[in-house]
């Protein structure tokens, strides 16, 4: 095929009303599509779907939790040595002040018989020398072994994150791919439907969103989870009593986040709905930026910007804020667990029960214990934004793609380029009748044109064709061969369509002709260019075939671009010629030129001419005159004039008052 099918926005393709940015039914464009703004977003299903799509990298998952378990157990155990260090220090400075030459029962016993019992209980409990210092060797073994759990536990921890951001990566990327893949499956009724700015934010900023979150959260919830779980051991393995004391911050904690949270969550819904409705807006005012300018509509434009900008601020503020609370409402949970665990603590060291050493590693768990909870509270806001753009990724990878090609498709195995169009019916909208039971045959060499007043169904007729719609009722065939059984490639590889709109890509000349056939040598691109008159103008360009074209094609002229556009259909040889106004853009001594040469393009071929201009398709084989999606007339150019039926009318509204004078002003 020799044209991206990009739709010019005429009124006669009857493209239904735009839906609001979200999908058919409209939402938030950050958030998932097809979901109305007003319900909550599907959190658990969704997480489990994107958590889903890391089950081909099984084993990479397998070896980053294995490299967690044993960088949290190593981190886990840390505590407990540096409490053994707190005791041998402890012990030495107590030892020292005891009289030397006395056992530790001895020193006991003087200390009760003193009236010292909780002095008594605490060096019971003690492992002391009396008049012994600082055991310093012992002292380095312990914290030489407390450095090396720490050193691996950092190692290990480092490759777990090499790991795990390899699997996240490779997985966006299959992502990408999906969406990619899936775009290229959708019908284009999906697109009339979808703004443009809206559906490039999902492809672009919410993939991008999902990287960010699962690459920020995987790996800290992992090992957040697992420290948990290790510090918890240790707590109950060192003081039950201690340990409940910690866990009444827990529940605590979960209610705080979870009423926080169903805040923020209806903020980060409005956030992204404003943010895809702000790309929507200055998408289209950067692609209309011209017409702004010439209607004078900049302070319009500006306004809208601005109310738009001040609701993305106001929700985007207000889900920041309140997500932002979860922190430091975590942060005030876990010290008054801390002034708990120390008083607590501190009477049963007092006491005897405890050694200064397990108290101190303990306050280290309750730190350890309460940090991870607040580090998964304060991803809330990751978690929730990174599902959110999933599930508006997820809408586009569960639209209803188009019907699939035949598994055994046929082929057209003598190219003429006959159409005929058997008793076809098709509508937009099931409720406004567009084509109803039309029939119509285009012979091999014949030039078919279209005419009729804006909205009439020509280029609907011509998009049937090329099946970038299903047809209600009846068929199309093309040399006998009805399209729908014709793989989409196929046929449309058999079609040339050049638009009233020229499209063309960020690339040299040379590589925009050669787009209509891959492979082409540089003879069939200069012959393609000089039977377009493309050569013409190029050779005037300092760097000829080489210029670069900018992605709006604004280094060349709306003629010179449809040129291109006509060389490119030339190159492509094809059976069918659609040409859908698309000399409109070039000067009158051009269009005359270009239509000699498409004559000797068109022969033996079928060719479809969709005209306003009635003077271009004076020569045509069969002028198609349309009214509301009907044929009211068809002949030649005298025929149809003879007729003084509809042609005639349109003939005359466009050349009778040409003729006439303009009167003269008194």
């Amino acid at each position: 095929m020799t044209a991206v099918p990009q739709q010019k926005p005429a009124a006669d393709r009857r493209t239904p009303k735009r839906l609001p940015p979200g999908g058919q039914r409209g939402g938030p464009p950050w958030m998932g599509a097809g979901m109305p703004a007003e319900r909550s977003m599907d959190f658990g299903p969704s997480a489990r779907r994107l958590l889903g799509r890391l089950r081909p990298h099984r084993l990479h998952l397998a070896a980053v939790i294995t490299l967690a378990l044993l960088s949290v157990g190593f981190s886990v155990i840390g505590p407990k040595i540096l409490g053994h260090a707190t005791d041998l220090i402890f012990s030495g400075v107590v030892g020292r002040q005891l009289p030397a030459g006395t056992t530790a029962e001895q020193a006991v016993d003087a200390a009760r018989a003193a009236g010292n019992d909780s002095f008594a209980d605490m060096l019971a409990r003690m492992d002391v020398v009396p008049g012994a210092g600082i055991d310093f060797a012992a002292l380095e073994r312990v914290l030489l072994l407390a450095l090396a759990l720490y050193l691996a536990a950092s190692a290990l921890m480092w490759w777990q994150g090499w790991l795990l951001n390899g699997v996240v990566q490779r997985t966006v990327l299959r992502l990408r791919a999906d969406v990619e893949d899936k775009l290229n499956r959708l019908p284009l009724p999906y697109f009339d439907r979808q703004p443009r700015g809206e559906l490039l934010s999902r492809v672009t900023n919410d993939i991008d969103n999902i990287s960010t979150s699962l690459q920020q959260t995987l790996s800290q919830l992992l090992t957040s989870l697992l420290t948990v779980v290790g510090v918890l051991a240790m707590m109950f393995w060192i003081s039950p009593l201690l340990a409940l004391v910690a866990l009444v911050a827990v529940p605590l904690s979960v209610i705080v986040t979870q009423q926080i949270a169903k805040r923020s969550q209806r903020q980060f819904i409005a956030q992204w709905t404003h943010t895809g409705e702000l790309n929507g807006q200055i998408e289209e005012a950067f692609t209309g930026h011209e017409l702004v300018k010439v209607f004078g509509r900049q302070r319009e434009v500006e306004a809208a910007f601005t109310a738009k900008n001040d609701e993305l601020f106001r929700a985007s503020f207000g889900a920041q804020f309140v997500s932002g609370i979860i922190m430091p409402a975590m942060m005030f949970v876990g010290n008054l667990s801390y002034v708990a665990i120390a008083v607590v603590g501190g009477l049963r060291v007092a006491s005897g029960s405890m050694s200064l050493g397990d108290v101190q590693a303990f306050i280290q768990y309750s730190r350890q214990f309460t940090q991870p909870l607040t580090q998964v509270a304060s991803m809330a806001n990751l978690l929730q934004s990174g599902v959110a753009s999933a599930e508006r990724v997820f809408a586009v990878l569960d639209a209803e793609e188009q019907s699939p090609d035949p598994a055994e498709p046929a082929r057209v195995t003598d190219p003429h380029g006959r159409v005929e169009f058997q008793h076809v019916s098709f509508r937009y909208d099931p409720d406004k009748p567009l084509i109803d039971d039309l029939s119509l045959v285009a012979e091999p060499g014949h030039t078919v044109a279209i005419v009729g007043p804006t909205g009439a169904g020509k280029t609907t007729l011509v998009n049937l064709v090329m099946r970038f719609y299903e047809l209600d009722a009846g068929r199309i065939t093309l040399d006998g061969i009805d399209v729908t059984t014709m793989s989409r490639d196929d046929l449309r590889g058999r079609i040339g369509m050049v638009l009233q709109d020229a499209w063309l890509f960020g690339g040299t000349i040379r590589d925009n002709i050669a787009y209509g056939r891959p492979g082409a040598t540089e003879e069939e691109i200069l012959a393609a260019a000089r039977a377009t008159f493309v050569d013409r103008f190029v050779r005037s360009l300092p760097d000829g075939y080489d210029t670069v074209i900018d992605e709006e094609g604004s280094n060349v002229s709306a003629g010179e671009k449809q040129l291109i556009t006509i060389a490119r259909a030339f190159l492509a040889e094809p059976s069918l010629l659609i040409l859908d106004e698309a000399t409109s853009s070039v000067d009158t001594r051009t269009e005359v030129l270009l239509q000699r040469a498409m004559a000797a393009l068109r022969s033996d071929r079928t060719s479809f001419v969709i005209a306003h201009r009635l003077s271009t398709i004076r020569d045509a084989d069969l002028i198609l005159m349309m009214e509301d999606g009907r044929i009211v007339e068809q002949g030649t150019h005298e025929e149809l004039l003879a007729a003084r039926g509809a042609y005639h009318r349109l003939h005359q509204s466009q050349f009778a008052a040409a003729a006439q004078p303009a009167p003269v002003q008194g």
